[in-house]
This record gives C-alpha cells, sequence and structure tokens, in this order.
C-alpha cells in the first residue's frame, strides 16, 4: 500500500475514474464516544515538543490559517469559491506526507505545500502565513530532512497550484437572465442581487468525473401536493414575524447562518484532536474530507442552474400564478434569513453537510459533537451522531424561510452520492480512508 501511495502521490486534481456509485439514501450508524467541542475559533499554534513533527496540530494550524481568511471581509476573491482553496491546501499537504519518509520529512514536506499553496491563493496574507511556517519548521529537528522535506512540500505546492490553474474557476460568471414563468428563479429581496457562481458548474472536479455525474431528481409539479405542502411549511415556519417556529428552531436557524463548509472544517479539527490522529491521518481525512466539499459545491451548482427553480420568498410571493389551488400567495411575505442569491434546488447547506458528514463518519468514527458556531457567538448545539449534524445544518434552511424540504431531501441524495464516491475512489488519491 505504501508503494502505491507514492506512486499515486503527484495525482493532485481532477478526473476520478473508476465505477459509478449508485444512488443510496444517507444512513447513520450510531456508536459512543466522546463529544466533540467545536468551535468557532480558529485553532492557534503550538509550541514545540517531542512530538510535534508527527502531530497532526501542524495540519490543524494551517486549516486554522485559511479559515481566518475566509472569514476576513474582501479576503476571498468574489468569484472563487473558497472550498477550491480548502481542497488545494488539504491535498498537497496529504501528497506531502505521503512523499517525504521520516516524521521531520513530512513535517517539513507538510508545512512547506501548505504555505506554498495559500501564498499563491492569498497572498496579501504572505506575511501571517509567512509567520506560522516559520513556527513550524523552528519545531522541527534541523539538518538533511527538514531541508528535503521543505524542497518536496514547495515542489507540490507548486504542482498544485499549477494543476488547477486552468480548471475553470477564473472563468467570467455568465449573466443569468432572470425567469419570468411560474417556478423559474429571479433575483430575490432585499438587494435582488444578481445570482452568483453561474461559471461554477464549468470548473473541474477533483475526483467526481464531471459537474453533473450525480444530478438530482426531476422538480416536483408546481400543481401538485408535494409543492405545496412543502411551499407551506415555510411559509408557516421560515416567515421574519408571526411564524410557527418554536424558540429552538428559529435558533437553529440563526445558528447554522455562517458558510457551511467552515462548519464541517471546525468539526473535523476537534475530531482529529480528540481522536490524537497523527500527521498522516490527519492529512488524510482533512484531503477526502475537503475533496468532498469542494466538488459537492461543484456539483450542487451544476443541479442549481441546470433546475433554475425559484425562492421560496419569490414562490411565495407569487403563489397566486403557480395554478395550485392548494397554495396561498402572500405579496409581503418575507423569511427569517436573507436569501442566498441562487437557485433554491438542491439546498447547499443540505448537499455539503451529508457529504461532510459521511467522510468524516467512515474516516474517523461516528461519535457525539458539540457544535459552536461563528454566526450566533456563545451557543452551543450538542448532537449524538455526526448524520444528526448534517439533518439539523440542512433542515435549519427551512426555518431560516429560504429553502423548502423539498431542496433538502434532493440535497442530502446529492451529498450522499458525491461523499460516497469520493470515499470510493480514495484509492486514486494514494489511500484508501474507511475506517475500519
Amino acid at each position: 500500500m505504501e508503494g502505491l501511495r507514492r506512486r499515486s502521490v503527484l495525482l493532485l486534481a481532477g478526473g476520478g475514474v473508476g465505477i459509478l456509485a449508485t444512488g443510496v439514501s444517507p444512513a447513520a450508524p450510531a456508536s459512543a464516544g466522546r463529544p466533540a467541542s467545536v468551535g468557532g475559533q480558529a485553532s492557534t499554534s503550538r509550541q514545540a515538543s517531542a512530538g510535534r513533527s508527527a502531530s497532526g496540530d501542524l495540519i490543524l494550524d494551517w486549516n486554522a490559517a485559511l479559515l481566518r481568511i475566509v472569514r476576513t471581509a474582501g479576503a476571498q476573491p468574489p468569484t472563487i469559491h473558497p472550498t477550491r482553496s480548502f481542497a488545494m491546501l488539504h491535498k498537497a499537504m496529504d501528497n506531502a506526507v505521503v512523499a517525504a519518509p521520516g516524521a521531520a520529512t513530512a513535517g517539513a514536506a507538510a508545512a512547506a505545500a501548505g504555505h506554498g499553496v495559500l501564498v499563491a491563493l492569498h497572498p496579501a496574507s504572505t506575511g501571517q502565513l509567512d509567520d506560522l511556517f516559520q513556527s513550524q519548521l523552528a519545531a522541527l529537528p534541523a539538518g538533511p530532512g527538514r531541508a528535503a522535506g521543505e524542497r518536496t512540500g514547495r515542489a507540490i505546492a507548486l504542482a498544485m497550484v499549477r494543476s488547477r490553474a486552468a480548471d475553470g474557476s477564473g472563468a467570467t460568471p455568465p449573466v443569468l437572465p432572470p425567469g419570468t414563468a411560474p417556478g423559474e428563479y429571479r433575483p430575490t429581496p432585499p438587494a435582488f442581487a444578481a445570482p452568483v457562481f453561474t461559471h461554477w458548474a464549468g470548473v473541474r472536479p477533483f475526483v467526481l468525473r464531471s459537474a453533473g455525474q450525480f444530478g438530482v431528481a426531476p422538480y416536483p409539479r408546481l400543481t401538485g401536493d408535494t409543492y405545496a405542502a412543502a411551499l407551506e411549511e415555510v411559509r408557516m415556519a421560515g416567515r421574519d414575524a408571526g411564524s410557527n417556529r418554536t424558540p429552538d428552531q428559529t435558533e437553529m436557524a440563526r445558528f447554522w447562518a455562517a458558510p457551511i463548509w467552515n462548519y464541517w472544517n471546525e468539526i473535523a479539527a476537534e475530531l482529529v484532536r480528540n481522536t490524537g490522529a497523527g500527521l498522516h491521518r490527519a492529512a488524510a481525512v482533512f484531503a477526502e474530507l475537503n475533496l468532498a466539499i469542494a466538488d459537492s459545491v461543484i456539483a450542487f451548482y451544476a443541479a442549481k442552474y441546470a433546475h433554475r427553480i425559484w425562492r421560496p420568498v419569490t414562490a411565495i410571493r407569487l403563489a397566486d400564478t403557480d395554478h395550485n389551488p392548494a397554495t396561498t400567495a402572500d405579496p409581503a411575505w418575507n423569511p427569517l434569513a436573507t436569501t442566498p442569491a441562487d437557485p433554491s434546488y438542491p439546498g447547499a447547506h443540505s448537499v455539503v453537510s451529508q457529504a461532510a458528514a459521511l467522510v468524516l463518519r467512515r474516516t474517523l468514527g461516528d461519535r457525539p459533537a458539540a457544535v459552536t458556531s461563528e454566526a450566533l457567538p456563545g451557543v452551543t448545539r450538542t448532537f449524538r451522531h455526526l448524520q444528526d449534524v448534517a439533518d439539523e445544518a440542512g433542515l435549519s434552511r427551512i426555518f431560516a424561510g429560504v429553502h423548502t424540504r423539498i431542496d433538502h431531501w434532493a440535497g442530502q441524495h446529492l451529498g450522499f452520492n458525491v461523499g460516497r464516491y469520493a470515499l470510493a475512489h480514495a484509492t486514486a488519491h494514494g489511500r484508501p480512508l474507511a475506517a475500519a
């Protein structure tokens, strides 16, 4: 297996090959474990210790550095999705530790790979990234091994950046004309902003064969009972005032309002700490997680812009045009949260969360989690299983008024298929990651 990993280490991105995984419903295997306290605060660099060179903390430090960057206003290019940066960072570090023999060599390789990728993607943060890199090198034994690791990591970072230079992420997002027919997406209040990431379905995936490899089912008929029930649910539970939400559901809606991939990287960081994962294991887990998340984002944008379904605020305000006698028009209806500027179907939180939960269950095992939120500081929500986290994150968007249950169901199905495919094809990236 080690020979296979080394031979495949420079398979950096794109075009995973193999058997097409068939779609099945998500499942949540139960197991006991100690709760993972997952915070919205980035982890800090640790002081040098005897075991630092083999510690998973080195990987966590770079993950925290990228979280700080993407949480800084204006630091992330507006037309480049941040999940691409997470996937590039972590796959480069995973490749580096696989390619570098010896603890000090692997640590230096991972640090150099992380530094090289993030400086290339976020040059304005070079000073902070340099400081982190130097502090990590200082914690490793000096000598030929460390120098060799640095060279390996820099070469892998450069290869990663070059391999993604023409992946389609730099394309100019095409203008999406607003819909006019019932069910068709159109910009939403209050800003009526143009839809975002209209080009992202054209980005080359990291593992999937294509953005549309796993689609979603056709949207239900607007005149049917399924659509009417889903719209009525969000009309009553998701409105800004006068809703039938419970206080807990209101908290849930606000709790999950930040970028969903940030939560899952924080969850993974605490699980890695609590399981005592070493450098190689931590690198592998974060690589697999973020490859799956990045491809799930490419896949859901492909689905969103293929179906172009209107958001609940539009559907409720214009319900008198959908030819369904069971829906009720409310021209003054507003959601609890601001509606994202993209089509409704499928739900992004549901796609990403299902893919992430599946990967973490299979790589680190299922376990309880205590999650905090950058959107609602000071609040912790606890869960028995990682699947419970994924379920709540997706359903929260109904209570926020920005998605229907139809979007959630389709999102979970798509996320499960993407996550399972990423796990099944991990050998193409050098290691099988399913937990024993």
